[in-house]
């Protein structure tokens, strides 16, 4: 037993590469779902901040971010959109950064195609500027001359979803799922400070602890943190809804709390070990 307990340490590193492995791909490929209880915090905030809008609001919803975060933030934008739709309210969105259109695109396409709602009535992409900061203050006193076409180059003037919006203060909120700079900072501060609009936000976890001073000083209504925050956001979108479309988030927790069970399976192994050999030397001593 105890040359069994000393072997541990000395195992083959890619037996351990394969079994971690394994810990990620099963949960994702049987689509492994753990129960995510929902409490009181910045994700709950975000939801409650969005099903108290009347019926029939409209919210900005702006794709801040590329590829290499897609994996934390498109979940976030499905159910986010999965949430503004069920309740009929009107989605214009846009992206500060270029990639973020695409993405947005595929994920309101997805949705409406699902609920049945239609582009240019219940939705509409507006597509990507530069600028920034620079580019949300010029939204603040006529959008219509920033993004005259939609991102398939329709005028936007011929869009019943822009009747009644002129200006970013004719929004009931703006939402920003950011990977970065321009994203939630460039909101917050020429925005939702200059037109007094309600902000909310999602985001990477690494940069999620840099939002939570908006927080506590309510430049946010609500905060979604990393692969966690879209986990629990896709489960309060599905509470009370039959056949709701599967998400990705909530399998990739699980498989991100498998991978965590096998490395501290490791860890707490080798210490094991560690100790076994060291007991061994002292009593050969």
């Amino acid at each position: 037993m105890s040359t069994f307990v000393e072997k541990l340490g000395s195992i083959d590193r890619r037996i351990i590469f394969i079994v971690m492995a394994l810990a990620v791909i099963l949960p994702l490929a049987f689509r492994m779902s753990l129960p995510i209880k929902i409490g009181e915090g910045p994700s709950k905030d975000m939801y409650d901040a969005v099903e108290a809008l009347p019926n029939g609001s409209t919210v900005l919803l702006s794709f801040d971010y590329d590829p290499s975060t897609m994996p934390e933030l498109q979940p976030m934008a499905i159910a986010m959109a999965q949430q503004l739709m069920t309740k009929d309210i009107k989605i214009v969105s846009l992206a500060l950064w270029p990639m973020g259109v695409s993405l947005g695109n595929e994920a309101l396409i997805s949705v409406s195609d699902s609920l049945g709602k239609e582009e240019y009535l219940d939705w509409v992409n507006l597509g990507y500027k530069t600028g920034g900061g620079v580019l949300i203050v010029r939204m603040g006193s006529d959008i219509k001359s920033v993004f005259p076409v939609d991102y398939d180059g329709n005028s936007v003037d011929e869009m019943p979803i822009m009747d009644n919006i002129n200006k970013l203060s004719d929004f009931d909120m703006i939402i920003s799922l950011s990977a970065g700079d321009p994203g939630i900072p460039s909101w917050v501060m020429m925005a939702g400070d200059r037109y007094d609009i309600p902000i909310g936000g999602g985001c990477t976890a690494v940069s999620a602890p840099q939002f939570y001073p908006y927080l506590g000083t309510g430049q946010l209504v609500g905060l979604l943190g990393g692969l966690k925050g879209a986990a629990d956001y896709e489960t309060m979108v599905r509470v009370g809804v039959e056949d709701a479309p599967a998400g990705t988030a909530t399998p990739g927790m699980a498989a991100q709390s498998v991978a965590h069970l096998v490395i501290m399976l490791f860890i707490i192994l080798g210490n094991i070990s560690y100790l076994a050999g060291k007991k061994k030397k002292r009593g050969a001593k």
